[in-house]
C-alpha cells in the first residue's frame, strides 16, 4: 500500500507518518521509485503500537525509538521492554515523614521476600508501595491485615494481565497489550472496584430514597 493508503487505513495523518518515519519509529517503506514506497500490515501494527506508546503510555519519542530499537532485535528481552514501557507508581510526597517511608520500605521488603516475589530491589513501584504505606500510617489508618489483602488481589489480578499480554503473537504485540493491559486496564479497575464499594456499601448501610 502506498503512504495515502497507509494513512487511511490507520487514521494517522501522512504528515505525522512521515515524522514517525525521519525519528526512526516507522521502519522505511519499501522503494518502487525514487519519491514513492509501499507499506504493508508489519507498518499497520507499528503504527498502532506507536499510536498506544504515545497517546496511552504517554511515552517521550526518545524511549519509544529505544523501546522499538529493542523490540526489533533477533532476540528481544521482552521482560525489559515491558518494564521499561509500563507507568512506574506514583512519586513520593514531600509531606511524608521520611522515617515513615523508611519503616514501611522495610515492611514493603518483607512483603516482596514472603511471597517471593521477582521484583528488584530499586523499582520504583516498591518505593510508591512504601511510600503509599507510609502516607496510611501518617494519617492514623492502620492498613493491617489490608495490605495483605490487597496483595493478594494484585497477584490474582497480575496472572490476568500476563495471560492478556501472552496472548498476543510477538513481542511487539505483547508490549501493545501490556501497555493497553496496565494503564486502561488500571481505569477501568479503578471504577469496577468503586462500583462494587458501592454495591458493598448498600448491602451492609442499607440503601435510603431513589439512590438505585
Amino acid at each position: 500500500m502506498r503512504i495515502a493508503e497507509l494513512s487511511r487505513h490507520t487514521g494517522v495523518p501522512v504528515p505525522t507518518i512521515k515524522y514517525y518515519l525521519r525519528e526512526g519509529l516507522l521502519p522505511a517503506g519499501e522503494l518502487t521509485s525514487p519519491n514513492q514506497a509501499r507499506y504493508d500490515d508489519r507498518h499497520v501494527q507499528r503504527l498502532r503500537l506507536v499510536r498506544v506508546l504515545l497517546d496511552v503510555g504517554r511515552l517521550p519519542i526518545a524511549t519509544i525509538r529505544q523501546l522499538l530499537s529493542a523490540l526489533d532485535e533477533p532476540d528481544p528481552d521482552v521482560h525489559r521492554v515491558l518494564g521499561t514501557a509500563l507507568p512506574t507508581a506514583v512519586s513520593g510526597k514531600d509531606s511524608l515523614d521520611p522515617d515513615g517511608v523508611e519503616a514501611a520500605r522495610v515492611r514493603i521488603d518483607k512483603l516482596v521476600q514472603e511471597r517471593a516475589w521477582l521484583v528488584g530491589r530499586e523499582t520504583t513501584a516498591r518505593q510508591g508501595a512504601a511510600e503509599a504505606l507510609a502516607a496510611f500510617e501518617q494519617v492514623g489508618a492502620d492498613v493491617g491485615m489490608l495490605l495483605e489483602q490487597y496483595a493478594d488481589v494484585a497477584e490474582t489480578i497480575a496472572g490476568h494481565d500476563l495471560d492478556f499480554v501472552g496472548r498476543a503473537p510477538d513481542a511487539e504485540g505483547m508490549l501493545y497489550h501490556a501497555v493497553v493491559g496496565s494503564i486502561l486496564g488500571d481505569a477501568l479497575l479503578a471504577a469496577l472496584r468503586r462500583m462494587a464499594q458501592e454495591h458493598e456499601s448498600a448491602k451492609k448501610f442499607g440503601i435510603r430514597g431513589d439512590d438505585c
